[in-house]
C-alpha cells in the first residue's frame, strides 16, 4: 500500500513538472517570436517599399497574429502607424516595436534599442525628419521625449493618442 501511494505521488509530481515545462516552453516561444528582427540593408519598408536602412530616424516593426513569426518592417514610425491605424490591420497586430531614440543616434539603425511601441512616448511635429519626412520620434521614457521636444520642437503624446491627424 505504501509503495502504491509513493508511486502515485511521484507520478503526480512528474506530470506537474511536464505540464509546467510545456507551458513555459510555449511562453518562451511566444517571447522569441516577438523579439525585434535585425534591420538588414536589403530590407524594404512594408508600406512604401523603400530600403529601410538608407534613412535616418526611428524605425518600426510589427507582428500580425495570424502570421506567427513574420515581421513587417517599416522605414519610419510614420509609415508603421499609417499601416497599423487601418482598422483591418489594427485588430490583427499582436505586437509593435519602435526604436528608443534616447539610446540610438538619429542617423544610425541599431537593433538593440527596440521597445514596446504601446509603452513608448512620442514626439510629433519636431524639426527632425525620417524616411518619409515628418515622423514620430519614439522614446522609452517621457522625460527623454520631453527633452527631445524642448530641443527640436513638437509635443509629447502617448501611443493611445496616435491617430491619422498625428501623422500629418
Amino acid at each position: 500500500m505504501k509503495l502504491h501511494s509513493h508511486f502515485g505521488l511521484i507520478l503526480s509530481f512528474i506530470i506537474a513538472i511536464l505540464l509546467l515545462t510545456a507551458c513555459s516552453d510555449k511562453a518562451d516561444q511566444q517571447q522569441m517570436i516577438h523579439k525585434a528582427m535585425a534591420m538588414e540593408s536589403s530590407d524594404e519598408c512594408h508600406l512604401c517599399g523603400m530600403l529601410i536602412t538608407r534613412f535616418d530616424g526611428p524605425k518600426g516593426e510589427l507582428f500580425r497574429k495570424e502570421q506567427g513569426d513574420t515581421v513587417f518592417k517599416f522605414c519610419s514610425t510614420r509609415d508603421m502607424f499609417s499601416y497599423y491605424l487601418d482598422p483591418e490591420n489594427k485588430r490583427n497586430v499582436s505586437q509593435i516595436l519602435v526604436h528608443d531614440m534616447s539610446k540610438m543616434p538619429w542617423e544610425t539603425v541599431n537593433d538593440e534599442y527596440f521597445i514596446d511601441a504601446k509603452k513608448a512616448w512620442y514626439v510629433i511635429g519636431s524639426k527632425k525628419t525620417g524616411a518619409m519626412g515628418k515622423t514620430l520620434a519614439s522614446f522609452g521614457e517621457q522625460s527623454d521625449a520631453q527633452a527631445f521636444a524642448d530641443k527640436f520642437g513638437g509635443r509629447v503624446i502617448t501611443f493611445e493618442q496616435i491617430d491619422f491627424d498625428a501623422l500629418m
